[in-house]
């Protein structure tokens, strides 16, 4: 049902997380077994516990500047190309990597809040609420260099105290939504410089991950990039982008 709905694959050493999971599911929806429970499921499709479901089942692994050399790849390639520049963050989970794309257009172009577009999304609701607020602990900050840290975040006070919040500088640069990659049509509008879906293609199967390079494909502009993940290797799965070097690709034709 998950990989249906997702496109997520579970392993079978996720065998007893899934138990544990849906025993708590199925708990909180007061179904009086998870056989019970997957029923309404099954026979709900509209209903908002999917989203619960789904949420369950995400894991949402991420940290500023997460593979640093893909950042720095970035700021060169912005510098070159014509404005407005557009980019999609396919996996934002809770906020970090969104956040690190517009810190990198604002420290790569003098006027990136006025010609940069970062467009955020992830399947699971609860990470995205989380990341529009754009509040984190200082322990979630630390690898943000401290001119960066300074310069884009407001340190809380008071009850607030060990907290930091993003600048309306980078928030006003990132439009968050909830989106699943499986859907059918994206609401996408124009094509991207760049499209970020990183450490998300290992948890679905080789074609699922074909699919959606295809789908990627088209919309990127000439001559933009796709960054993956340090543990995904797109080559022999399409014939839709060349790798360019670590991790990064070009779409063909």
């Amino acid at each position: 049902m998950l990989k249906a709905r997702t496109g997520i694959l579970l392993g079978e050493h996720k065998r007893e997380m899934a138990i544990r999971t849906l025993g708590m599911r199925a708990r909180r929806m007061g179904a009086e077994s998870v056989g019970a429970y997957l029923s309404v499921l099954a026979q709900s499709p509209d209903s908002d516990e999917w989203h619960d479901f789904v949420n369950a089942f995400t894991i949402n692994h991420t940290a500023f500047f997460r593979e640093q050399h893909h950042f720095e790849i970035l700021k060169k390639f912005v510098r070159t190309r014509s404005k407005p520049i557009s980019i999609w963050c396919a996996a934002a989970s809770t906020g970090e990597e969104p956040y690190s794309l517009a810190m990198t257009l604002c420290e790569a172009l003098p006027a990136a809040q006025g010609q940069c577009r970062v467009w955020a999304t992830d399947i699971d609701t609860h990470a995205i609420a989380r990341a529009r607020k754009g509040v984190y602990t200082l322990e979630r900050v630390k690898d943000i260099p401290e001119v960066l840290l300074k310069k884009y975040f407001l340190r809380g006070t008071a009850a607030k105290a060990g907290l930091v919040r993003v600048k309306p500088i980078l928030r006003d640069m990132i439009d968050f939504e909830p989106l699943n990659l499986l859907d059918s049509r994206w609401p996408v509008d124009g094509k991207f410089d760049a499209i970020f879906c990183r450490n998300t293609m290992i948890y679905f199967d080789r074609d699922t991950q074909s699919v959606l390079l295809d789908r990627f494909a088209p919309l990127l502009k000439k001559d933009g990039l796709l960054f993956a993940g340090h543990s995904e290797n797109f080559t022999y799965l399409t014939k839709r982008f060349k790798l360019q070097g670590q991790t990064v690709y070009t779409a063909v034709g």
